[in-house]
């Protein structure tokens, strides 16, 4: 049976990180990792057997070398990604705990993918038999060029009859409100499905949920419903999935998500949640989502999935989802028990 060819485009990072919860000025030694919003994405996907494609652009160097075969190693097809350039990005995490937040600080001005040029990139080629194009708001906020390619890759995609999907993710250190606003706008009349968080929608297109206060920790889902018809009826997606996150500290989120497909709104269960690395969550509700639209999986089994995928995200080190399938069926059929497999 053939794979389904997923295309994700989007920069591929280093992660350093201090050890377990020592925040960044105790640290004598730090450990790297790889991550990024769509490079998560692609390894979710290629864990649940689908042909994943990551393209990126990364230096011909050691560390570029090493980023790619982050991917590899979880059976990523790299072969579009473009060689060139300096530097590899880098962000530093701070592990929160309890009552004290989590912090990222960035490093990625003058990256590889940031100075890359439309002209590196054959979107109809690199498009060819894909049954899916994945993308997030981060990669347009790195530069006017990279969002001049986000779009031709949107456009590729429109073109050749390939779903395409975006993860809203706004960055506030990226660019600002009103910049994110004029560039999404373009960009997303060419998306089929949109995921947005309980921020996102407000932050870039100015739609807000009413009755809600995320830093509270609480959430309204009538108010959800209203942000999720608001953005089908300005964009014409054909699904708009919101995460709903409850943050009651740094360790400790309620996670649900909504899906809204023009004809109904399906929540999923909601999970009460220990945090490992809450990192990497929203790719991995997106790499799910993909997954069971692919499948086939009607609505309500769709957000089921990707809300069980994304929990079980959560108690993973690392950027990446590393589940398989059959765990998530498992949870999102209602065994959370963590009970030892023997």
């Amino acid at each position: 049976m053939a794979k389904d060819k997923v295309v994700t485009f989007g920069e591929l990072m280093l992660r350093l990180a201090p050890e377990g919860y020592m925040r960044f000025v105790q640290a004598d030694k730090l450990g790297a990792t790889y991550g990024g919003g769509e490079a998560n994405v692609a390894v979710s996907l290629a864990n649940y057997g689908h042909d994943a494609h990551f393209v990126s652009k990364l230096p011909k160097h050691e560390i570029g070398q090493a980023a790619v075969n982050s991917l590899r190693k979880y059976g990523v097809n790299t072969e579009d990604i473009v060689r060139g350039g300096d530097r590899v990005g880098i962000y530093f995490l701070e592990k929160g705990a309890s009552q004290r937040p989590s912090k990222v600080i960035y490093d990625r001005a003058n990256s590889a993918i940031a100075n890359s040029t439309r002209d590196e990139y054959n979107w109809k080629e690199i498009l060819k038999d894909a049954k899916w194009f994945h993308t997030t708001g981060i990669t347009p906020a790195l530069n006017d060029e990279v969002a001049a390619i986000t779009l031709d890759a949107l456009k590729a995609a429109r073109e050749l009859g390939v779903p395409t999907s975006m993860d809203l993710n706004y960055r506030n250190k990226l660019w600002s409100k009103e910049k994110a606003g004029k560039v999404m706008d373009e960009l997303c009349q060419y998306v089929n499905v949109v995921i947005a968080n309980e921020e996102d929608a407000k932050d870039v297109f100015g739609i807000e949920a009413d009755n809600t206060d995320i830093h509270g920790g609480k959430i309204d889902r009538e108010g959800y419903k209203e942000v999720a018809k608001k953005l089908k009826d300005r964009f014409g997606f054909d699904k708009v999935a919101i995460t709903l996150r409850e943050s009651i500290n740094a360790n400790r989120n309620l996670w649900s998500a909504m899906l809204y497909d023009g004809d109904d709104y399906h929540f999923s269960k909601k999970y009460d949640m220990n945090i490992v690395d809450r990192v990497g969550g929203g790719d991995s509700f997106g790499g799910g989502l993909i997954h069971a639209l692919l499948k086939g999986m009607n609505s309500q089994e769709a957000i089921e999935f990707a809300v069980a995928a994304s929990a079980l995200k959560h108690t993973i080190e690392g950027d990446y989802n590393l589940v398989s399938e059959d765990e998530v069926l498992k949870l999102a059929g209602g065994d959370g028990s963590g009970r030892v497999q023997r």
